[in-house]
């Protein structure tokens, strides 16, 4: 069976710091995505800091490795965006935007996301492992 996983930002960020079990689970991984939400979180805390092209270029070779691969918004995604919301809303369980966004990356692919954010414990049939901290 293949692992595919889709790295939420706090796991990215858990990653460059040499987070060991999100080591391990990117290790284990066969395919490796970064959706459009969680590049656009990443830039928007590279602009932050202080070390803006530094961490571009670190992202950039990592999306370059054969195993990564980013994940733009399509319709399929957008379906799932409006299926997750509705659920949550009907549910009374409202959580970020972009977290919805990328739990509909990972339905959309069939993957497991690595996420610390205890928000994506609300959304039904995503597969979701949370990295101890």
């Amino acid at each position: 069976m293949v692992m595919k996983l889709v790295l939420d930002t706090n796991a990215y960020s858990g990653l460059m710091r040499g987070q060991a079990e999100i080591v391990c689970h990117v290790r284990s991984a066969d395919q490796i995505y970064l959706p459009a939400p969680v590049v656009g979180e990443l830039l928007f805390g590279f602009r932050r800091g202080n070390r803006l092209q530094q961490n571009k270029q670190q992202l950039q070779q990592f999306v370059n490795a054969p195993s990564v691969m980013f994940v733009p918004t399509d319709k399929e995604v957008c379906d799932r965006y409006a299926l997750v919301l509705h659920q949550l809303k009907s549910k009374g369980s409202p959580i970020p935007t972009n977290n919805i966004w990328i739990a509909a990356h990972t339905l959309a692919l069939g993957a497991d996301l690595l996420s610390s954010d205890h928000h994506f414990a609300a959304i039904d049939g995503l597969s979701w492992i949370e990295p101890d901290e």
